[in-house]
């Protein structure tokens, strides 16, 4: 498996160089995207930017919202 290039971390995580963020890489062909936690960086979840586009579709339109009681 291809290993991630540079680290990027989440616009959402705010500023500071804290532990409490959201990193993201691709592999040098854009093939893989990895994940992973800023405090747990050895623990990562890979996935392809299609099904990645997807759930980041799904969270922003609401469709994976939990219903209010």
């Amino acid at each position: 498996m291809s290993m991630p290039g540079n680290w990027q971390k989440s616009s959402f995580s705010g500023s500071g160089d804290g532990n409490a963020c959201v990193e993201l890489a691709s592999t040098p062909t854009c093939t893989t995207i990895h994940l992973r936690e800023s405090d747990t960086p050895t623990t990562q979840l890979t996935t392809a930017p299609a099904p990645l586009a997807h759930l980041l579709h799904s969270i922003r339109s609401g469709a994976l919202s939990t219903p209010s009681t």
